[in-house]
């Protein structure tokens, strides 16, 4: 089916995944039309990209400077566009009738209800916030399946996986499929010692050696917990159970993962490690356009390397495969946990070895009271999980 025109609703156009978004939409404006725009409080930012792209809604996820916005809209000559906040604004321009596609990139817990409301509205969901399958998997492919909607994951490593499947939400038995390889980088920290770990600065956490990405993503890949939560995310993207889901640690960043089958066949997609690339394949499918991106120099690269993860090191990976395996709210508890305790990180008051200890601590003590039947029943244990967190973490720092 030739592509029309899309409209588009970006969930947190501010942050790198929505940079990159509106980057690839800027190539296409034959193709592609932003509706609605979102921001947690980046105003400046926010207000530019009206200007540029003139969206009908915008919608603060912060309420209180809703009433900073609308000035400086109205400033800039744009109140005709329609400023909102809060969580119900999102869920409201996630699942707007005149919108086709979601591009759900707000990072952590606070996507999830928007990307489920757009998951029951049938819109196609470009998928980059992992927290949404790692909090409630299986409600959220409930939804998919009984809204209808097309799904795109937008993880360089899944987006990877998806173009290595013939099905990619069909049956992986049937298809032949072994297990799935997740790709890491192995993070700024790889190849560092214990004693250079414990005096790990947040400074050194968020340059990481091949992506451009946000300060707490950078941070979890760091930690590995970003690859720990990539494999519960493939838990149910590809509704593969864990020990068919290995991870394996690749410097260069230039195999995204790879699919083994068991006629011993390995299928791996490459490119260059720009997230522009995921995210046209999803703009597009089933169709392809250019992304502005680099071609690949494999004659540049000279060499892949591979080795396997150490979770001694890096405990959070083995965390996330411990949280499968509890099931439940588990990996909903792991998630806040490692929110809080990135902040504190980032914010000096913890060091970066007690990320790991704070995880391990609140998935064991908090994950056993609650299952994961409901949203309310996961947003509670999300909740139980954070106050745990912190209390855990103000403890740290006496």
């Amino acid at each position: 089916m030739p592509l029309t025109l899309q409209r588009l609703t970006i969930l947190g156009s501010t942050g790198s995944i929505g940079l990159s978004t509106l980057d690839v939409v800027a190539r296409h404006p034959e193709k592609y039309r932003v509706y609605a725009l979102s921001a947690h409080s980046q105003l400046e930012k926010l207000v530019e990209q009206c200007l540029q792209y003139r969206p009908r809604y915008v919608v603060l996820a912060d309420p209180s400077r809703l009433l900073e916005l609308r000035e400086r809209l109205s400033v800039a000559g744009l109140a005709d566009i329609e400023a909102l906040a809060g969580q119900e604004a999102l869920e409201y321009i996630a699942s707007h009738t005149e919108v086709d596609t979601v591009m759900a990139a707000i990072v952590g817990a606070a996507g999830m209800r928007p990307t489920l409301a757009a998951a029951r509205a049938g819109k196609r969901v470009l998928l980059a916030n992992k927290e949404t399958l790692v909090m409630a998997g299986r409600l959220f492919m409930d939804a998919v399946r009984e809204g209808g909607a097309t799904l795109l994951p937008i993880d360089s490593e899944h987006n990877a996986i998806y173009q290595c499947l013939p099905q990619p939400f069909g049956d992986s038995a049937d298809q032949g499929v072994r297990r799935i390889l997740l790709t890491a980088s192995g993070g700024p920290f790889r190849g560092y010692t214990p004693k250079q770990l414990a005096a790990a600065t947040p400074e050194q956490a968020v340059k990481h050696p091949n992506w451009s990405m946000g300060r707490k993503i950078s941070v979890d890949s760091a930690s590995l917990m970003n690859k720990g939560l990539e494999v519960i995310e493939a838990r149910w993207l590809f509704d593969l159970p864990a020990e068919r889901i290995s991870v394996v640690v690749h410097p260069q960043s230039v195999i995204h993962s790879m699919v083994e089958y068991i006629d011993g066949s390995v299928l791996a997609q490459l490119g260059n490690p720009d997230m522009r690339t995921p995210i046209a394949y999803g703009l597009a499918w089933p169709e392809r356009i250019d992304a502005g991106v680099t071609a690949l120099d494999l004659f540049q690269i000279a060499r892949l390397d591979f080795e396997q993860p150490d979770t001694e090191r890096f405990p959070c990976l083995a965390l996330a495969f411990e949280a499968l395996a509890l099931g439940g709210a588990a990996p909903a508890v792991l998630n806040a946990a490692n929110e809080e305790a990135v902040a504190a990180f980032l914010d000096g008051k913890v060091g970066f070895a007690d990320i790991a200890k704070v995880n391990a601590a609140t998935m064991r003590q908090v994950a056993v009271d609650f299952d994961a039947n409901s949203l309310e029943s996961l947003t509670a244990a999300d909740a139980a999980a954070r106050r745990f967190a912190v209390d855990w973490l103000a403890d740290a720092v006496r």
